[in-house]
């Protein structure tokens, strides 16, 4: 059983009688109190799909839900709702648009190192790989002799994604985005 300190985004835990996926975690430390820091969890109920808040102290407790994590990719889309297939067995797990608003920033047909959360044969979330490699399809011209490390500037990616680039980088290329941080790491 981990503490409140250890629990990450996606980790699927029992809380109520229920089984809670973890969407969001908010840290804070009170002022004048004694210690501990105050975890607030924006969790969804993986059958209902309800949505609640919770605050927890950074020492209490949390039991982990039996989870199962399936490597995926991305199929088609069907309406609104998102096909990803199984890399082993072909099963197909659909997501709703709404379900994965965030993490469609990142996928394209050709994204490795999907994976789907599986709680009680019910796909429950999509997770990311660690970075993805997408096209710039519109930015500022490039200035010549720009280093690595000088100024940004935003750019737009074939997802919609907007990301602060270098300014070496142009319209075209390809690169690689830390998705956990949401920035620019590389050219691809």
């Amino acid at each position: 059983m981990p503490k409140a300190s250890d629990i990450k985004k996606n980790t699927a835990i029992e809380f109520n009688d229920s089984i809670y996926i973890i969407k969001d975690i908010e840290r804070s430390v009170p002022q004048g109190r004694a210690g501990g820091s105050l975890y607030r969890m924006r969790m969804y109920d993986v059958v209902s799909g309800a949505k609640k808040d919770a605050t927890f102290k950074d020492g209490d407790m949390l039991t982990l839900a039996d989870l199962t994590r399936r490597a995926v990719m991305y199929s088609y889309l069907d309406g609104d709702e998102y096909v990803f297939m199984d890399d082993e067995d072909y099963t197909p797990y659909n997501f709703n648009k709404t379900q994965i608003e965030d993490e469609l920033l990142y996928i394209t047909e050709a994204t490795q190192g999907l994976q789907v959360l599986v709680v009680d044969n019910q796909a429950v979330a999509l997770e990311l790989p660690q970075t993805v490699t997408l096209t710039i399809t519109q930015t500022d011209p490039s200035v010549k002799g720009a280093s690595a490390s000088a100024r940004t500037k935003p750019a737009i990616l074939e997802t919609g994604l907007s990301v602060q680039v270098p300014e070496y980088i142009a319209s075209g290329d390809i690169i690689k985005i830390n998705c956990a941080e949401k920035k620019f790491m590389s050219r691809a």
